[in-house]
């Protein structure tokens, strides 16, 4: 059995950068920062993550730098050479399946959207 599921709450780290493609697909890319709960006084972790198509939509029309967030995805590793140097690199992202809007209705205003999973679209 394999297993590879990530769930996260945080507050976006900067608006959502948004891409639309010839073909119709949607991606949007965000931050999001991560408080741990055992203790407050450290730094959040921060992680990268990825929605496409009809949760792209949603994120770019109500999701904004300091909006409370929850996520549920995967873990995937992104690979590309540094066009500078030709060095291999890498980097964690989060594919993101389901996301929810937590903020309060005044923050979101999104007209009764809370959740969007990949079953739903």
């Amino acid at each position: 059995m394999t297993l590879n599921v990530v769930t996260l709450v945080g507050r976006v780290g900067s608006d959502p950068d948004v891409k639309y493609f010839e073909s119709g697909a949607v991606k949007c890319r965000l931050s999001l920062a991560v408080n741990r709960p055992t203790n407050k006084t450290d730094k959040p972790d921060w992680f990268n993550l990825e929605l496409w198509d009809k949760r792209a939509e949603v994120a770019a029309n109500y999701v904004r730098k300091g909006s409370l967030i929850g996520v549920k995805g995967s873990l995937k590793i992104d690979h590309w050479q540094d066009s500078k140097t030709g060095a291999d690199r890498s980097s964690p992202m989060i594919r993101v399946d389901r996301l929810d809007l937590l903020g309060s209705k005044q923050d979101r205003d999104t007209s009764g959207l809370d959740s969007f999973e990949d079953d739903e679209f």
